[in-house]
């Protein structure tokens, strides 16, 4: 092997690229992506590219390329015996450096690092279009195929794309389109994403090359015309998440069910019009209000009508969320009491048997990311179209830092799983201490959006709110529950839903007709 002969390409520890850096037999190696260049063994680097530059070759017509004589002289793309030189010049016309390409496809570099695209030099700062490609001879293509058009490249490649674009965005601003016309592999798509996020918005079109990989290769097969399509009808970028309404036509106006459910109780049923997929729900009380028991209530109901359900239950170990699941169904407290293995047996395969009942295996404060798996995880893979997760506090209860912050992030990512796997999510939420005792939401208190622990993002995110309220301390006389919706963005209507009471001993909710003066305080703030 002689000295100095390329061995073959390696990854680039300078720019990141996959397959841009050359090893030689020498053990230099060169990076045509950065220009990064690491010496040899015993060799001492003094610079990484000469400063010796200068025009040699001549401009030939390229019959492989298909590029004319013409195309070749106007770009400076000389032949000097078997390589290919691209020359690269400062905004004001200064040679600098020039990229070398031979046969085999291994480029190396004379002379300095411009911060200027291919071509840049030659063509105004101002105009109503100019085209980039991904390479030099991708923009003489293109010129060779629409004489006159501003036609420049990437001076590294694509995996540069955003860097080499951000340093010219003064050029860009000059015109009134810019198209991107990169390579159609993943490198180049990623590219073409990168380098439109950081240009001006609203001028951005991106042109896509049916059946070739790139212009150069289209101009190879003499078809000069798939590349003017391409240009000609390059597509206005619009960043992911922005939809064209006019595509929204099919989605508007496919017929869909008013609920996906009804809730057990009438007149939740007539506030929220049912529990409907793709909604997250919250529902919020004060410390033994209730709400785990009205939680698995509604769960029963959507398991005996055989929904696919996920129980989250934090406090609770499975054993507890288990009996009081069956407790709800058969009319039963099976916490209370004695009752043997047999009149157990019997219940569980009269209910949790036959149900589809998925839960999580766990007690107390969990990483959230576990928790956020686990729930995308009943989704995705078990098929669960409700899931139930109480409580939000304990599940934050083991972290440190500012609680606020925390409830912030978790709900942002809880409505993005929501909206990701299309389930109907349920959220049990703890209330914030009431100022003084006769406000307190253990004895009555009125619940606004403002209770809510922490953060305004558990109203601002949530579809609905639902709140429980009760005086724990009032005996018989004041054993009812008052559901009150604060928030429903399906319909807008809020206030008093129904009222319940808890039978104990069947682990049931009874609804009753609205009392028309509550005994419950007034609103202290509006």
């Amino acid at each position: 092997m002689t000295e100095n002969e390329f061995v073959r390409h390696l990854p680039c520890d300078n720019c990141g690229s996959s397959d841009g850096n050359s090893l030689y037999s020498d053990g230099h190696t060169f990076c045509f992506v950065c220009h990064h260049r690491t010496g040899g063994e015993g060799e001492i680097i003094h610079n990484q590219m000469s400063k010796n530059v200068q025009l040699t070759g001549s401009a030939e017509r390229l019959i492989k390329r298909n590029l004319s004589e013409k195309t070749c002289q106007f770009f400076r793309i000389f032949r000097d015996g078997d390589t290919l030189r691209f020359p690269y010049f400062t905004e004001s016309g200064v040679l600098q450096g020039v990229k070398i390409k031979n046969k085999k496809k291994i480029f190396t570099y004379e002379g300095i690092s411009t911060d200027t695209l291919f071509a840049q030099h030659l063509f105004p700062n101002t105009g109503k279009r100019i085209v980039v490609t991904e390479g030099e001879l991708d923009a003489a293509s293109c010129y060779e195929s629409m004489p006159g058009w501003p036609m420049v490249s990437l001076s590294h490649g694509a995996a540069s794309a955003k860097k080499d674009i951000r340093k010219q965005i003064p050029l860009f601003q000059g015109y009134e389109e810019i198209i991107l016309f990169f390579d159609g592999d993943e490198a180049g798509r990623k590219a073409t994403e990168e380098a439109a996020g950081i240009l001006p918005p609203g001028k951005v079109k991106i042109a896509r090359l049916e059946g070739y990989k790139d212009p150069s290769e289209a101009l190879q097969a003499n078809d000069a015309e798939a590349i003017r399509k391409a240009i000609w009808d390059a597509k206005p970028y619009r960043p992911d998440g922005i939809i064209d309404g006019k595509t929204l036509l099919e989605i508007v106006t496919t017929p869909q069910a008013p609920f996906d459910h009804e809730y057990p109780f009438k007149g939740l049923n007539e506030k929220l019009h049912g529990i409907r997929y793709g909604e997250l729900t919250t529902f919020c009380a004060g410390s033994g209000s209730g709400k785990t028991s009205i939680i698995r209530h509604i769960a029963t109901d959507l398991l005996i009508k055989g929904e696919y359900v996920g129980i989250l239950e934090l406090e609770a170990s499975n054993r507890r969320t288990a009996l009081g699941l069956m407790s709800t169904a058969v009319g039963k407290n099976l916490h209370l009491g004695e009752y043997d293995e047999r009149e157990l047996k019997s219940v569980f395969e009269s209910s949790i048997a036959n149900w589809n009942l998925y839960l999580f295996d766990g007690f107390g404060s969990f990483e959230p990311d576990l928790i956020y798996n686990r729930i995308e995880y009943m989704a995705t893979g078990l098929e669960c179209r409700v899931i139930f997760l109480d409580h939000l506090s304990i599940l934050l209860s083991g972290l440190e830092g500012d609680e606020r912050r925390m409830i912030d992030t978790t709900m942002t990512r809880l409505r993005s799983l929501v909206e990701r796997t299309g389930i109907s999510l349920f959220l049990v939420s703890h209330l914030r201490r009431a100022s003084n005792d006769k406000n307190s939401h253990e004895e009555g208190g009125r619940v606004s959006l403002s209770s809510l622990r922490g953060s305004h993002s558990i109203a601002q995110i949530s579809d609905q709110v639902v709140a429980l309220e009760r005086d724990q301390q009032a005996g018989s006389a004041g054993d009812a529950t008052t559901v009150r919706v604060l928030k429903n963005r399906y319909s807008g209507e809020v206030g008093v839903a129904c009222e319940l009471s808890y039978d104990l001993s069947t682990c049931r909710f009874m609804e009753h007709e609205t009392s028309s003066n509550p005994k419950f305080n007034p609103a202290t703030d509006f």
